[in-house]
């Protein structure tokens, strides 16, 4: 009898000390009607359930009990349809035809309002597309065009990479660092070392270095680089100017700008073991 009541004070402590989620969804999407959803999160490198709800007349809602803040997606039965983070408080999305958007609680304000920001530059990165077609239109020399919208790229190149950087650096020590850091890294076949990458790492706090995703990204990545420094020595012994062949990465190259690599910010699943 002693034992249960012990267990059952146990029991109470432990929920007395977690705190509780709440999220309340509304979609305008009229084919999420009638859908299951689910909240996942990585661990142990698999995608694991946390929560599930159905969407009824536009609405949705999850609630629980929340051991630690973590990173975790929303989906539609296999399909991730957006980050968000899970901690205290009251969390509000919001999905209609043209936008995702999660708010409410402040490191859901402070990663969408990255998101938006990253948006807008990749729609001026898309319009310059838009932009060429236009100018050779008007019978502007090729030559003219291709060099002011190259520039024009880099530019808007810049400002991203700036952008992402100055996020995960801002955010080393909660869950966005590191799961920004997951976004911009899945892209990749295999683990690479860009530029960007090794001047996040070498102004990364020891919390960051230890997130397990970032641990062993930077470790297989080092390793991987490793192994190609060495494969090109011995294959070109004498030679001082040639490049190290390539790293596989699904025809992004390892000095490309990691910003402007990055897969959609609002459907790649994080991990969880991380802790704000």
């Amino acid at each position: 009898m002693k034992k249960d009541i012990y267990a059952l004070v146990i029991v109470c402590f432990l929920l007395s000390c977690a705190e509780s989620y709440s999220v309340q969804g509304s979609s305008s999407v009229s084919a999420l009607d009638g859908s299951k959803l689910y909240l996942k999160t990585v661990k142990d490198n698999e995608l694991k359930n946390i929560d599930s709800c159905e969407v009824v007349h536009g609405q949705f809602r999850f609630a629980g009990l929340l051991d630690t803040v973590r990173m975790a997606n929303l989906f539609m039965d296999d399909e991730s349809i957006m980050p968000m983070v899970l901690e205290k408080g009251e969390i509000s999305i919001k999905i209609d035809n043209a936008s995702q958007s999660v708010g409410g609680t402040p490191l859901n304000d402070k990663l969408y309002e990255f998101i938006d920001l990253h948006n807008q530059l990749g729609n001026q990165m898309a319009e310059l597309s838009h932009k060429q077609s236009q100018m050779l239109l008007e019978g502007i020399d090729e030559n003219l065009i291709n060099s002011q919208l190259n520039t024009e790229a880099a530019e808007i190149a810049r400002k991203e990479d700036s952008l992402v950087t100055n996020f995960i650096v801002d955010n080393f020590d909660n869950v966005l660092g590191p799961g920004v850091f997951m976004m911009i890294t899945s892209g990749f076949r295999y683990p690479v070392l860009t530029p960007q990458i090794e001047d996040i790492m070498s102004k990364a706090t020891s919390k960051f270095k230890n997130d397990p995703y970032v641990r062993d990204y930077y470790q297989a990545a080092t390793e991987n680089q490793a192994r190609q420094t060495g494969m090109h020595d011995v294959a070109q012994p004498d030679s001082g100017n040639s490049a190290a062949a390539p790293y596989p990465t699904d025809g992004k190259a390892e000095g490309d700008s990691v910003a402007s690599q990055l897969p959609s910010l609002t459907n790649v699943p994080q991990s969880d073991d991380n802790t704000d």
